[in-house]
């Protein structure tokens, strides 16, 4: 393990990578409150990711919610925000510029194998400094698994026309809205039918479609709160909580109690390590 002070280091060189440095740094860590980074961005490319907890990650192209499943790669100097919901664990990833040529340029979330997380893990715990020989390979085997897992789909895209990130900015905050259509054109001072017609053209979704993934990307954050199933439902404005049980089923394959088993892991007892 990394003693504080060689840890520190690391955590400062992720700020100013640039091509006089390794090809990437990594960071693993544990927090024992929620936390939130406001929009920012850096000169290197960064792989968030999580070993138990929950965490939400904005860009300009849209939001994520990811559990220990996925993680979020972020090109370099791509504004980007997060907040974590409660204690977590995680890991980090920052991939110096000259490194990210064939990494993907634009933000997307991506399935974590388990390869890519034990080799982020083991590289956390590389002293900072020049790699090694050996370290090389490892270091190769990372930038193969952000270039060639694909993307995941369950992205809430934020539309760019102005009146329409009103709307979906709007409706990301309070999801249960119940307002129609109508009443979001009428409030937007827009047709229904160009905002119907300008929303499936900007986020390749309809608009009922778009409020539903963002009711249930806030229902998985509310679930990992711990929240109640039924209590989740009536929150977000389904008349039952079956009707947000199948919803979900369909969404995510599973069942939302199935989902926070597999993806929420609880975090260990003990003190958390220094945050990374």
């Amino acid at each position: 393990m990394l003693s504080p002070n060689r840890l520190q280091e690391k955590i400062a060189r992720v700020h100013t990578m640039d091509d006089t440095d390794p090809p990437l740094i990594a960071l693993a860590g544990r927090q024992s409150a929620a936390r939130v980074s406001a929009p920012h961005q850096h000169p290197s490319g960064q792989l968030l990711g999580l070993c138990s907890g929950l965490l939400s990650v904005r860009t300009t192209q849209g939001a994520w919610v990811l559990p220990t499943t996925r993680a979020v790669w972020i090109p370099p100097s791509h504004v980007h925000a997060a907040r974590s919901h409660g204690p977590f664990a995680g890991w980090a990833v920052y991939v110096a510029p000259h490194a990210c040529a064939t990494l993907p340029a634009e933000p997307r979330a991506i399935a974590v194998s388990g390869l890519l997380r034990e080799a982020v893990l083991r590289a956390a715990e590389w002293e900072p400094g020049p790699p090694e020989p050996a370290q090389h390979h490892l270091i190769a085997v990372i930038l193969d698994e952000i270039a060639s897992s694909p993307a995941d789909a369950f992205l809430l895209p934020m539309p760019r026309d102005a009146k329409l990130a009103r709307i979906a900015s709007a409706l990301a905050e309070a999801p249960a809205d119940p307002r129609t259509l109508d009443e979001w054109a009428a409030w937007a001072h827009s047709a229904p039918r160009t905002l119907s017609r300008r929303f499936v053209a900007e986020t390749g979704l309809t608009f009922t479609a778009w409020r539903q993934r963002a009711r249930l990307l806030r229902a998985v954050e509310l679930l990992a709160a711990g929240e109640p199933v039924t209590a989740v439902a009536l929150e977000l404005g389904y008349d039952n909580a079956s009707a947000f049980i199948a919803l979900f089923r369909r969404s995510f394959g599973t069942t939302p109690g199935r989902y926070v088993a597999t993806n929420l892991p609880m975090l260990s007892d003990g003190p958390p390590p220094d945050r990374a």
